[in-house]
């Protein structure tokens, strides 16, 4: 039975020549549903209407730029072979942390132009940027990519998913592990929490510290089991990256904690 298992269509539309990949139509509809939910957030929060769509038109292509640049980097002994495939997104081989990096960058300078507090902006856009990657990994789902080690279909199973998921993960004739799942399982809890810390009040810059924390912990436990993790010798570049947010981040956190001067709360306009 498992020899007739076929893929899923990774094309969502075909327009003569031009194909639309549910790859991108999934991050785009993450992205979008973020939108709306910081554009709400940040009008109740006494922020202008116009902030969020503005920084968008300027995040979203450079973070997605600085993916693609953080990937290829990491994968540079096959792509200066395969010259003509560094553009080809389309195919997958984007980096989550490179698009963080390119996204939080254009936001510190965008909030310097606008004269905005970057911790503001970045705190209400915390639980769209999780809910974006949540969403996101299904991207991954499509490609068949982001996944873990072998496994069996039996063990697939026993963890009680539906046949659609479990079929494909049936990648050239062996089953496995569903990672993409965890992660967004992961990022769908994290969302959930960071909602319900808004009514906590932080200090201002904490709601993003906690997502930054929150993401960073299921991204290191997650990545070691990923076949396809970007190295750098023997080092998974992403648990790296995970410790050195983690330490950065609680350690900011427990600064402004202890500290005497008081900062604004997540409730201030």
């Amino acid at each position: 039975m498992d020899q007739t298992i076929e893929p899923l269509n990774r094309v969502a539309l075909q327009l003569g020549p031009v194909h639309i990949y549910w790859y991108g139509v999934i991050i785009a509809a993450g992205a979008l549903l973020g939108l709306l939910l910081a554009m709400r957030e940040g009008k109740r929060l006494g922020l202008p209407q116009d902030t969020y769509v503005d920084l968008i038109l300027f995040a979203a292509p450079i973070a997605i730029v600085c993916a693609r640049i953080y990937y290829v980097v990491f994968k540079w002994s096959y792509y200066v072979q395969h010259p003509g495939e560094i553009i080809a997104i389309w195919n997958g081989g984007i980096a989550i942390y490179g698009a963080l990096i390119g996204a939080v960058v254009t936001t510190i300078v965008f909030c310097m132009v606008r004269g905005l507090s970057f911790w503001k902006v970045a705190d209400i856009a915390a639980p769209s940027v999780i809910l974006g990657q949540a969403i996101g990994r299904w991207g991954n789902f499509m490609n068949q990519e982001a996944h873990g080690g072998p496994t069996t279909r039996r063990a697939l199973e026993n963890l009680h998913l539906p046949d659609f998921i479990i079929n494909q993960m049936y990648i050239n004739g062996t089953y496995y592990i569903p990672t993409f799942l965890y992660e967004s399982i992961w990022d769908f809890a994290g969302f959930i929490i960071l909602l319900l810390l808004r009514r906590v009040n932080l200090q201002r810059g904490g709601m993003f510290l906690s997502y930054v924390i929150w993401y960073s912990i299921g991204r290191w436990y997650i990545e070691g089991l990923r076949t396809d993790s970007l190295m750098l010798g023997s080092i998974r570049v992403s648990q790296m990256l995970s410790v050195i947010l983690l330490i950065a981040a609680a350690g900011l956190f427990l600064y402004w904690r202890f500290r005497s001067e008081k900062r604004p709360h997540y409730l201030d306009k």
